[in-house]
């Protein structure tokens, strides 16, 4: 990775986490397109760790918010859809994986625009762990299913309660990527150096986050993520 790529990386990291600290989603949905760009053995390892500490500070900041009875059940159906994604990593070469990020990037932003309300019950959160259990694990991007499963909640409860989910499934993703083999050292250190652009997009968005247009951010973060997937799915 050249200077001139970490740094672009850097502030791309940075102003995503920045997103997703003060609408809820945005940073793989963001990112993920990015790195497939740059390189796709980066994903999802790299996305995951770096979701890590960004979600994790979201979640502290408004833990009180949490709902804790949807977080278990999404949590629960987000365990075993991790094993599916496992196959579904091993399977894709790198080509595919671009294709397979692309496309899930697009399909998870229009879904997110374009559905219709609906409660987070029981078997909608059993459901929506499940699927976020596969793509998370495959390419890194989970979001749009679990914003859109809380969109018509208070801000603070999207927020905290969807970081909740990803914190605990992402590290479910990882021990089980590690297990297989799938964790290498470069994918690491990638992690690693980029670690300070998200603790400082974090940090700002705890400054603006009661005060940002959420709807308006959230439509333009899925905007952009339709076009950037798109692109991924013609170079692949």
């Amino acid at each position: 990775m050249t200077l001139t790529v970490f740094l672009g990386l850097s502030l791309l990291v940075a102003a995503s986490a920045f997103v997703q600290g003060a609408v809820g989603i945005g940073f793989a949905l963001i990112m993920a397109p990015v790195f497939g760009f740059i390189d796709a053995s980066y994903l999802p390892v790299t996305l995951l760790i770096l979701m890590l500490p960004l979600n994790f500070l979201v979640a502290w900041r408004e833990r009180r918010m949490i709902d804790r009875q949807g977080t278990g059940w999404i949590t629960f159906g987000r365990f075993f859809g991790t094993f599916l994604g496992m196959a579904v990593l091993v399977a894709l070469s790198v080509r595919q994986l671009e294709i397979a990020v692309g496309l899930l990037t697009v399909l998870a932003a229009v879904a997110a625009l374009l559905a219709p309300p609906f409660a987070p019950s029981r078997s909608a959160s059993l459901g929506v762990g499940l699927f976020t259990g596969v793509t998370e694990t495959a390419t890194g991007i989970g979001g749009p299913p679990l914003a859109l499963l809380y969109q018509h909640a208070p801000g603070p409860v999207l927020r905290s309660t969807v970081a909740t989910c990803f914190l605990v499934g992402e590290a479910i993703s990882l021990v089980i990527l590690l297990a297989a083999g799938r964790i290498g050292g470069p994918q690491i250190l990638a992690a690693l150096a980029l670690v300070p652009a998200v603790l400082i997009g974090s940090l700002l968005s705890r400054h603006v986050h009661a005060h940002v247009n959420g709807p308006a951010l959230r439509l333009a973060v899925l905007v952009f993520s339709i076009v950037s997937g798109a692109a991924l799915v013609l170079k692949g």
